[in-house]
């Protein structure tokens, strides 16, 4: 397995990774009070209805930073993970200087290769760049709360659960089971 920076000879094969996204349990957000000074949420881990399928295909405005980052129109970070001359995983982030922090846009492993280390790897490459820029505090993300994958892979290497947003994709995202949780990871 090679990593490594990402080429606009890439996109396609970016395009094609399978990254399916499957679990069979979410975060149930539990709101509680009302008002500024009395609202609360709790997280629980529950299992959902039905197992979880979704396809997890890069949407427009994903894949337009992509192919700026990639043709070198934006600055940002491209990486790829790849076996045997196939592109099976991929990462890919922006400085925020305004906020001081590095925003994990999109980060996907092909279904085939899953449980290797390889996002692992990736991410670490990630906060390695993010540590050469003195300018830069924290590394963020969103998941949502009905992919646990996600949200075990960032708590597991130390990414902090830093907030919720309970209406980012619709007014109905908690009866959905897909809040926004947003998190992350502290540059010391």
């Amino acid at each position: 397995m090679d990593i490594r920076p990402a080429k606009a000879a890439d996109l396609d094969a970016i395009l094609e990774i399978d990254s399916v996204i499957e679990s069979t349990d979410y975060l149930h957000v539990d709101r509680g009070g009302d008002g500024v000074a009395a609202v609360s949420f709790r997280l629980e881990r529950r299992p959902l209805r039905e197992k979880l399928i979704a396809p997890n295909r890069l949407d427009d405005d994903t894949q337009f930073v992509l192919k700026q980052v990639l043709t070198g129109m934006d600055e940002g970070v491209a990486l790829v993970g790849e076996h045997d001359g196939q592109v099976v995983a991929s990462l890919l982030a922006q400085h925020r200087p305004q906020f001081e922090t590095v925003e994990l846009i999109d980060l996907r492993v092909d279904y085939d290769f899953r449980r290797q280390g390889i996002a692992t790897v990736l991410l670490f490459q990630l906060i390695e760049k993010a540590r050469e820029n003195e300018a830069v505090r924290a590394i963020c993300c969103a998941t949502l709360t009905n992919n646990s994958p996600a949200a075990n892979l960032l708590d597991k290497h130390g990414w902090e659960l830093s907030g919720l947003d309970v209406r980012r994709r619709s007014n109905h995202d908690l009866v959905k089971e897909n809040a926004t949780l947003v998190w992350y990871y502290e540059i010391t």
